[in-house]
């Protein structure tokens, strides 16, 4: 039944074959047809372009004769742009090839897994013997390259899919005969797979196919899995990886195909960090001098030919760079050898080279940046060994920075695709480099491996910023703000949690009040730090606003929340005074962002920042005159209360007073109603709290000296007030008669 139904299939096949065959031979007596009659139209178009330009003679003097060119053909001629040739995505090539050649991909695959059904049901009726399993495998194989031989001039692509197929054939059939039918040795099926590469380099090259060259390599790195027999061998494994890349090399420097250079480099690479980290040997440092000589040759053939670099070129360069110095200072890392740091240095001198040779011609493009950014990194990763940082947190840090720096300098999109891959890494990198502070008690002070890792990171982030802040208009246009934003806001964070953890790690035996006030009082600066900066770091406005009132937020928090124990600890001897006076220093910032800072900000676009900031400066001053207060005259805990309660009824309201005079001077001065109406505000308050609880807590004496000051002081204010209007009304008057007099 089975057969009957694959003789019905075939005939099938064979018809609908006949009937594609007659088609095609259709279409080509039509286009024989169409290249008879281009062929003869020429006679016709030599006669059509004699009166053409008969017509032409005319009409100039026909023109010439009125003096009349119509206006809007010379705009149209004037205002003619010669249209710019829009650049193909890196990746339109490949697309383009697979759209053409999908069916051709997809039909030599199911030819391939037919053939393989059709042997395994040969065996599987014992028709056929081992032996000649596998020579109607390698005759298959060689059959169907023969086809892709005589298929090449007419059909280029199709022959080269059709040959690496036959060449796929080749490759299964010498493993399945060597893994399971046993026909020869290792070195035997070794020796055979070489010389399929060795074949299908040479038909590569003689049919000058870069589709099938890929094919060729994808085999010749797959052979040695294919022929294992799980016993590494790797000396005699990379010896031949090493013959296929100098191959590889050469097709490359004679046919130009990049595509060759990065199919070997990414197997190379797999190969490398599996055999380092399988079984670590002194010797697979050979193997990797080696590998760099040979991608670094192929990343500059362009440069040596025709002094540019590409963005594969640049791409491949960095790769071998970084993929070279990982493997070799895991090497050393796991061998205990020294210095880990000679290889960065031999690779920063051999591109240094190419520097100077840049400098001396005075070219000073993108070559001369990208060897530049390749030293600058490599001698930063050699000084962060040196110091024993977290590696890949430092290398990924680092990398960053070159690839952003690399795409402001080309223009290049994919580095800036790879700079967004490779950030979140490094954020990863950064939060797990920072959980060495957990457990961890004998941590000198900045010179520590954590912190040091974290002045990579940070040192890296500031230069991303930078080079962030001053991209190119041309470049502006391909950045999306989302994204710029948003490693912006990371990157201060980062750095913010850098500083904060180390400095927190080394108060950590302290009272957690003093933690705390450390911490905050440190928040407060690093925020006063952004602000005073907020040109140079190119801060937008509405980002500085939303900084400001983090900070008049953090000032409440201290001298609210965070002031209050530390007070409590003094009093209990647990803080000395001068850890209190030295919370003090937050006034600094806190003056100078209200003088100068928020004047020159957008801060008081709405009317509730100047409720906010009256309302700091309130919670603010009675807080520190409060505890101030307390801390003179108490000398342990139990007095504090005594004092805290007669400071908030006798000196509070007073304070309050003061306050609300100066907000509603202020107000009249600068005529903005807002600090009026927080001064009345802060006075009823005050009135409410005078009235409703202070006086029926106080003795005879002191409600008779508050309710005196009191009154004095709103008098003096209303006196203030009073002439303050006169002097205002007397200059309006003076400016009014002036203007009459004038007139």
């Amino acid at each position: 039944m089975n057969e009957l139904i694959a003789v019905i299939i075939l005939i099938v096949i064979f018809i609908i074959f006949n009937n594609l065959n007659t088609k095609i031979r259709r279409l080509e007596k039509e286009i024989t047809d169409l290249n008879y009659k281009i062929n003869k139209a020429p006679a016709q178009s030599e006669v059509i372009q004699r009166k053409a330009s008969a017509e032409e003679t005319i009409v100039p003097q026909q023109l010439q004769s009125h003096q009349i060119v119509p206006e809007e053909i010379k705009n149209r001629e004037e205002n003619e742009e010669i249209p710019i040739p829009v650049q193909k995505d890196w990746l339109a090539p490949v697309f383009d090839f697979l759209k053409q050649n999908a069916l051709t991909i997809i039909g030599i695959f199911t030819l391939v897994l037919g053939i393989g059904y059709f042997v395994k049901y040969a065996i599987d009726k014992n028709w056929i013997g081992e032996t000649a399993r596998a020579g109607i495998g390698f005759c298959t194989g060689a059959g169907i390259i023969i086809i892709g031989h005589f298929l090449r001039k007419n059909y280029t692509a199709f022959a080269s899919i059709i040959t690496g197929g036959g060449i796929a054939v080749l490759y299964f059939t010498a493993t399945i005969a060597f893994r399971e039918y046993h026909l020869f040795t290792q070195n035997t099926a070794f020796v055979i797979t070489a010389l399929i590469t060795a074949a299908s380099i040479i038909l590569s090259y003689y049919y000058k196919s870069e589709v099938l060259i890929i094919f060729s390599l994808i085999g010749g790195f797959s052979a040695p899995l294919m022929i294992s027999t799980g016993q590494s061998n790797y000396p005699f494994l990379f010896i031949y990886l090493t013959l296929l890349n100098i191959g590889m090399l050469v097709v490359s420097f004679l046919q130009h195909w990049k595509s060759v250079g990065w199919t070997a480099y990414i197997f190379t690479t797999a190969y490398l960090f599996y055999w380092t980290n399988e079984s670590t040997e002194l010797l697979s440092i050979t193997f990797y001098m080696i590998s760099y000589v040979i991608f670094y040759l192929f990343a500059l053939h362009d440069y040596i030919k025709k002094n540019i670099l590409s963005t594969s070129d640049i791409l491949i360069l960095a790769l071998a760079n970084f993929s070279s110095v990982l493997g070799l200072l895991y090497i050393f890392d796991t061998l205990a050898y020294e210095p880990p740091i000679i290889f960065l240095l031999i690779f920063a001198a051999v591109n240094s080279i190419l520097l100077f040779r840049e400098y001396g011609r005075q070219n000073f493009g993108v070559a001369y940046s990208v060897f530049a950014g390749l030293i600058t990194s490599l001698i930063t990763i050699a000084i962060a060994i040196q110091f024993k940082t977290h590696l890949i947190t430092s290398i990924w840090a680092i990398e960053t920075t070159l690839l952003l720096f690399i795409w402001k300098k080309t223009g290049h999109k994919i580095f800036r695709i790879f700079f967004y891959i490779l950030f979140p890494l490094v954020m990863i990198a950064q939060i797990v480099t920072w959980t060495e502070y957990l457990g961890t008690t004998d941590f000198n002070i900045i010179f520590n491996p954590p912190f040091i890792t974290s002045s990579f990171t940070i040192v890296s982030l500031m230069i991303n910023l930078y080079l962030l802040r001053n991209t190119g208009k041309e470049l502006q246009e391909k950045v999306n703000t989302f994204f710029e934003d948003l490693v912006t806001v990371i990157s201060y964070g980062v750095i913010y949690i850098s500083f904060l953890l180390e400095l927190t790690y080394h108060v950590s035996e302290m009272p957690w009040s003093a933690i705390a006030g450390i911490g905050l009082l440190f928040s407060i600066y690093y925020l006063f730090i952004l602000l005073l900066f907020r040109k140079p770091l190119n801060i937008r406005s509405d980002v500085q606003t939303a900084l400001i009132y983090l900070f008049l937020f953090l000032i409440i928090l201290n001298t609210s929340v965070s002031t209050l124990p530390i007070v409590t600890a003094v009093l209990t001897k647990k803080l000395h005074l001068s850890f209190y006076l030295l919370h003090l220093l937050q006034w600094i910032p806190f003056i100078y962002v209200c003088s100068r800072i928020i004047p020159s900000s957008e801060f008081h676009k709405v009317w509730i920042s100047y409720w906010i900031l009256s309302l700091t400066l309130i919670i603010s001053l009675s807080c520190e005159l409060h505890h101030s207060y307390v801390l003179m005259v108490s000398n342990d805990l139990p007095h504090s209360y005594e004092a805290s309660a007669h400071f908030n009824i006798l000196y509070l309201p007073i304070v309050w007073t003061i306050l609300a005079s100066i907000f509603i001077y202020m107000g009249l001065k600068k005529d903005i109603q807002e600090y009026n109406k927080v001064g009345f505000a802060l006075i009823g308050l005050m009135v409410l709290k005078l009235y409703g609880y202070d006086v029926w807590q106080m003795d005879n004496i002191s409600r008779i000296s508050a309710f005196i000051a009191l009154g004095i002081i709103l008098l003096l204010s209303s006196f203030a007030f009073q002439r303050l209007k006169n002097i205002i009304r007397n200059m309006v008057d003076k400016k009014d008669k002036n203007e009459e007099t004038t007139d």
